[in-house]
C-alpha cells in the first residue's frame, strides 16, 4: 500500500488539532506550517472534513457565513476575496439570550446583516437580482466569532481551516423585505455595555451586503454546493469586531432592520 498523500496526511492532522482545540477548550497552535504559504485549497479541504464530521454526529446545518469582507482586514491577511464558513442550528442564539460561560475559546462579536433565503441559489452566475429574488427576509444579527488558534495568530490558512473563525450567531427579531431597505446605505452601531464600540455603513461590506451575498452564492454553486432555502446568510461585518469579557452586554442597531441583543455570563454563573 502506498504511503499516504503528504497533503491529505496534513489536512487531516490540521482537523483533527483544531477538532481537539474546540473539544478541550484549549486553542492549539496555528496550523498553516503543515501547508505551503497560502494555501487555501488545503485549508477549505480542512474546514470541509471537519464540517462532514459535524453532520455526521447529527449536527444540522443552518447556513453560511462569510469573512474577510474588510479590504483592511484582506490587506492585512495578503488575500483579495472573502472567505466562507458553515453554520450550525446549536450555534444559535436567541436574541436578547446569553451566552454560558466557557462556552467559546477566544470569543469577539460584530454586526452585520443576515439574509434568510426562501429559495435555492444554484446558479454559479447568479446576480445580486438574484440574490433579491431568493431572499425572504433581512434582519440585523451579531455574529460572535472565535478562534480554536492561540491569541488569534492567524493567516488566512489559519481562519479558513478554522471554519472561517465561526463561533455563534444571534438574529435580531425584525424581519425586513428587501424591497424596504437599502442594504448599501444602512448604518450600524454596535454597543458594550451602553457604549458605542464599534460603527459602519453597509457599503464597508464589499460595497454592499448583496455583493457579499452573491460572491458566496457563486462560489457554492461552482463547488456544487450552493445555497439553498431557508438557509441563513450572514454577509459579514460592517464594522472592526470586537473583543468579549465575562459580563458583557452587546447591542447591535442598524437602521431599517431594528436591534439585536447578546449578553455573556459572568465567571462562575
Amino acid at each position: 500500500m502506498p504511503p499516504p498523500h503528504p497533503v491529505a496526511a496534513a489536512v487531516r492532522e490540521a482537523a483533527d488539532l483544531l477538532r481537539t482545540a474546540a473539544d478541550a477548550g484549549k486553542p492549539c497552535l496555528p496550523i498553516r506550517d503543515l501547508f505551503t504559504f497560502g494555501d487555501i485549497v488545503s485549508a477549505y479541504a480542512v474546514q470541509r472534513l471537519n464540517t462532514e464530521r459535524a453532520l455526521a454526529e447529527g449536527r444540522r446545518p443552518a447556513g453560511r457565513k462569510i469573512g474577510l469582507t474588510s479590504p483592511a482586514v484582506q490587506r492585512q491577511l495578503g488575500v483579495a476575496q472573502p472567505d466562507f464558513g458553515a453554520l450550525f442550528a446549536d450555534m444559535t442564539v436567541a436574541d436578547g439570550g446569553t451566552v454560558p460561560a466557557g462556552r467559546l475559546l477566544q470569543p469577539k462579536v460584530e454586526a452585520e446583516v443576515a439574509l434568510v433565503l426562501a429559495d435555492d441559489l444554484p446558479d454559479p452566475d447568479c446576480t445580486a437580482a438574484d440574490v433579491v429574488r431568493a431572499t425572504g427576509f433581512a434582519a440585523a444579527a451579531l455574529e460572535i466569532v472565535d478562534s480554536r488558534i492561540t491569541d488569534w495568530d492567524i493567516s488566512i490558512v489559519d481562519t479558513v481551516a478554522d471554519n472561517a473563525s465561526s463561533g455563534l450567531f444571534v438574529l435580531g427579531g425584525t424581519r425586513v423585505p428587501l424591497d424596504r431597505v437599502d442594504l448599501r446605505t444602512v448604518r450600524m452601531t454596535l454597543s458594550r455595555n451602553g457604549s458605542a464600540v464599534s460603527e459602519g455603513t453597509g457599503a464597508d461590506c464589499l460595497g454592499s451586503p448583496l455583493a457579499a451575498a452573491r460572491w458566496l452564492a457563486s462560489t457554492l454553486a461552482r463547488r456544487g454546493d450552493p445555497l439553498r432555502a431557508g438557509d441563513v446568510v450572514l454577509t459579514g461585518a460592517l464594522g472592526p469586531m470586537v473583543t468579549v469579557a465575562p459580563g458583557d452586554v452587546f447591542h447591535g442597531e442598524i437602521s431599517g432592520l431594528g436591534s439585536v441583543r447578546v449578553g455573556f455570563a459572568a465567571e462562575g454563573e
